[in-house]
């Protein structure tokens, strides 16, 4: 395998196959776009099998996915794709960077969950994108940003369920796409804490990154507390 790519949290490599990738997952937890970093021990490990849960679920409930196995505790192969420049964020309660920069509390239930996208590039801090704007730079096509919101309103839909099930808030999310050989759009990158806020039902309590950014506590016993009550 030669690697093709290393960012924050994963390494992508290629493969014998060229419509496959194979992506590794590492133990390092960043935040406030990298400025906070640290490794720690286990992290790759549950986010992949967080992801490789979430991305079954998806995948039986008719959403396309980039998901083909996962490979070991590690690694999931996963289908060739281009990555769009838009991070896709769902928020179904104000929290985090929404709270922020409209002088808000946190946990406001909003009535109807916010569709936002955020252009994708870290030395401009990933800016707010408004929908004209990623269609006059040729991001995307009018009929495809009516197909990103439409189908990630409905991943948040089936995500809200699932965790709910478990007792779980999904606060907000952040998603992305990439396209394959054909041009099909389909969900990339992952689904796990590392990109979800989820609160406990009953107490509020964090079992996502935000224990990381706010030194809130362990963050490997947050995630695995996440990953024990999606096993059962």
């Amino acid at each position: 395998m030669e690697k093709i790519y290393e960012g924050k949290a994963k390494e992508v490599y290629s493969t014998e196959n060229n419509s496959e990738y194979i992506i590794k997952y590492k133990d390092t937890a960043t935040a406030g776009n990298g400025e906070k970093r640290a490794d720690i021990f286990g992290k790759g490990e549950l986010n992949l099998a967080i992801t490789t849960a979430i991305f079954k679920m998806l995948e039986e409930n008719g959403v396309k996915t980039h998901y083909v196995e996962t490979m070991d505790n590690r690694q999931m192969k996963v289908k060739k794709v281009e990555i769009m420049p838009l991070e896709v964020i769902v928020r179904n309660i104000s929290a985090g960077s929404f709270a922020k920069r409209y002088g808000v509390d946190e946990g406001i239930v909003f009535e109807v969950p916010t569709f936002e996208l955020s252009y994708k590039n870290d030395d401009l801090g990933d800016p707010l994108m408004v929908e004209d704007h990623a269609i006059a730079l040729g991001i995307i096509t009018k009929e495809e940003y009516d197909y990103l919101k439409r189908e990630t309103l409905k991943i948040n839909d089936l995500l809200k369920d699932f965790f709910g099930k478990i007792n779980l808030k999904l606060v907000d999310f952040k998603i992305e796409y990439g396209k394959d050989g054909n041009g099909n759009i389909l969900l990339a990158d992952e689904i796990s804490p590392d990109t979800c806020r989820l609160w406990d039902k009953d107490t509020n309590q964090k079992y996502d990154k935000d224990i990381f950014r706010r030194d809130l506590g362990d963050l490997i016993e947050g995630y695995k507390e996440v990953l024990n009550r999606i096993n059962g």
